[in-house]
């Protein structure tokens, strides 16, 4: 499986904000961000001609970093909000949020979307009963989702038991922490996804 392994903190720099990609440690000191707020690179400290287009790529690319897609998964991701019926930029972000791994990080039951990822692919993840260890797998409206029984007692879910609550959770899910357990009422609209990404320019980019 083709993914990404170099410095996640460098794809925050590059996009000159906070991507969230590495759990605690965005919101500490030590975060590269507070203390190299500029692109990483000989040139980062230069300030490059922001012409209509680069806008357009950079919020493209910083859509794709925050939910860990690859370019040409997030390509077919576009391709299918395009076809469906609504504004293509609110169901491309419908898309993305609804993936597992997104899911499992945005119940508080992983730090980061990269955390997510490795426990959906190792198998502790269960879909209405059915192990799923895709991350990009889509849940849908009433699916239940939850951490397998005999994963329960490993120390990364025991802390996200013991963390409940102190992080927000989105108003299309709820989370039952006592059963490590995600309910999913309704797929998210716009207005209940708090990524901080414009979605326009993104289908700008793609309509050219």
């Amino acid at each position: 499986m083709a993914r990404y392994t170099g410095a996640d903190c460098k794809r925050c720099r590059r996009e000159k904000t906070k991507l969230f990609l590495k759990g605690a440690k965005c919101d500490s000191p030590k975060c590269p961000i507070e203390i190299r707020p500029y692109p990483p690179g000989e040139h980062g400290r230069n300030r490059p001609k922001e012409s209509e287009y680069l806008l357009q790529v950079r919020e493209k690319q910083k859509a794709r970093r925050i939910y860990g897609v690859l370019e040409k998964q997030f390509g077919n991701y576009y391709a299918e909000a395009a076809r469906k019926r609504g504004k293509t930029g609110d169901v491309l972000l419908q898309i993305l949020e609804t993936r597992l791994d997104n899911v499992v990080f945005r119940a508080g039951f992983a730090k980061s979307r990269d955390m997510a990822r490795q426990l959906v692919s190792h198998g502790h993840v269960l879909v209405n009963g059915h192990k799923v260890d895709i991350p990009s797998f889509r849940v849908s409206e009433n699916d239940i989702v939850e951490i397998a029984p005999k994963s329960q007692e490993m120390t990364p879910f025991v802390v996200a038991k013991a963390e409940a609550g102190e992080r927000p959770v989105p108003a299309w899910i709820e989370v039952i922490p006592d059963k490590m357990r995600i309910l999913v009422h309704t797929l998210p609209v716009r207005a209940q996804i708090d990524t901080s990404v414009q979605e326009q320019l993104i289908v700008e980019y793609y309509s050219k």
